[in-house]
């Protein structure tokens, strides 16, 4: 567990700008989170059979993201957003954002990575 960054309030707006607003997310921040756990990551994906796993970072302001596919494509941070808005096409992006946001805050505010593996349903 890593230790507590901000308030769940100041990074909720964090991750609005970074993921609704297009705004920058750091390099340097994707590579120090995610950069050993690919393999851990990509390991839950496959043993929770989902379709792709996304997880969440922030430390001192600074967001990082990192989408992982089934087939083990790897996109980091606007990379990996705009894979995400391929995924959920708008308005569905926006929606299931607005929805997940306070969650991923919440679990960042208690010094946990946020970490979601999302299931695709075939109608």
């Amino acid at each position: 567990m890593k230790p507590k960054s901000q308030s769940k309030r100041s990074i909720e707006k964090l991750l609005h700008k970074a993921l609704l607003e297009d705004g920058p997310m750091a390099q340097a921040l994707y590579e120090f989170e995610f950069g050993d756990r690919i393999d851990e990551l990509k390991r839950s994906l496959a043993q929770d059979n989902e379709d792709y796993l996304m997880a969440i970072t922030e430390n001192r302001g600074d967001i990082a993201m990192i989408l992982i596919e089934q087939s083990g494509t790897i996109h980091s941070n606007e990379q990996a957003r705009e894979k995400l808005k391929q995924l959920w096409p708008m308005p569905n992006y926006r929606k299931n954002l607005e929805r997940f946001i306070p969650e991923f805050a919440k679990e960042l505010a208690n010094g946990e990575l946020s970490i979601t593996g999302v299931s695709v349903v075939k109608g």
